[in-house]
């Protein structure tokens, strides 16, 4: 029988007790504000969602009207939001800080001004983004940009409170993240390090080249992160199987254990105790019922107890 499913281990824990552990769980998905953005709490907790993500505007869009008081309060004071115990905001996919077009840079610089300050409207701790693309120019080239950049944007604006989380990347095309190095010198560099925070990528740091598909190597990764950047930086982490192999540097998210990186890596985030409170949220393909999340998040609480 197959270790990761609720039969195998409803022999050895009672349903409550089973439930109990499950709901202490900070586990969800990424969810459409398609409707309003308060929309994307009733979304998530539909399916028991314990933690959440979302874009604070079309993400395929430089920018968009902002927030009306009655959208941030209808969010804010939604009835539902004690019940999800982390919310947090994943930054449009055109914003490159390392861009080298400079009206391309300029709508980067000021999109992601715009996004960090609703989301703080939003209350959201952080706003997860990718660091950017040097498009030709080399990694020191891009690392410099995205430094620069993340200053430029933090004198915008000196009182949000929303911090950046930088995303770990698959290193596909010029995509810089893909390793920790690149995430630690930004941190190391920028003038308001103490507004910086990692969110890591399963499926990113497999396709990167990170072997997390057997439980030495996991461990492994983890420990280098850890003395590369500090697992007290980190805020979130993507559960995502990657279609491609490990260092294929090519981005495709699949289903939870029916990729190549398999149930090892899952198995140890979702039990390993210095990971109990960073939010693991989905990022995989689904339909607008949100059952391919159900599955996957059953197979992701089975294995706490695997």
């Amino acid at each position: 029988m197959n270790p990761a499913t609720p039969a195998s281990f409803s022999r050895t824990f009672s349903r409550s007790e089973i439930e109990n552990r499950q709901s202490k769980i900070l586990l969800g998905a990424h969810m459409s504000i398609s409707g309003g953005v308060h929309i994307a709490i009733e979304r998530a907790r539909s399916i028991d969602c314990t933690a959440m993500q979302m874009f604070v505007k079309n993400n395929m869009q430089w920018f968009a009207r902002p927030l009306t008081r009655d959208e941030v309060r209808a969010f804010v004071e939604h009835r539902q939001r004690a019940e999800l115990l982390s919310i947090f905001a994943h930054a449009n996919y055109l914003i490159n800080l390392a861009a080298t077009n400079p009206l391309f840079h300029a709508n980067s610089i000021r999109a992601l001004s715009k996004e960090l300050a609703s989301a703080n409207q939003l209350e959201l701790p952080f706003l997860v983004l990718h660091p950017g693309a040097h498009r030709g120019a080399g990694e020191e080239a891009a690392l410099a940009k995205i430094i620069a950049s993340i200053n430029k944007v933090f004198r915008k604006i000196p009182k949000v409170k929303t911090k950046i989380a930088l995303e770990t990347t698959a290193g596909q095309g010029s995509c810089v993240g893909h390793r920790f190095e690149h995430l630690a010198h930004i941190i190391d560099n920028v003038r308001e390090p103490e507004r910086l925070c990692i969110c890591l990528d399963t499926a990113h740091l497999f396709a990167a080249g990170y072997d997390i598909g057997t439980e030495s190597g996991i461990r492994k990764t983890f420990r280098e992160f850890d003395r590369k950047i500090g697992l007290d930086r980190l805020v979130a982490i993507h559960l995502n199987d990657s279609k491609t192999g490990r260092g294929s540097r090519v981005d495709r998210h699949e289903h939870i254990g029916k990729g190549k990186i398999g149930l090892v890596a899952f198995r140890f985030i979702m039990r390993d105790r210095r990971l109990n409170k960073i939010p693991k949220v989905l990022e995989t393909p689904k339909g607008k019922d949100l059952r391919e999340d159900v599955m996957n998040l059953q197979t992701l609480r089975a294995l706490v107890l695997a």
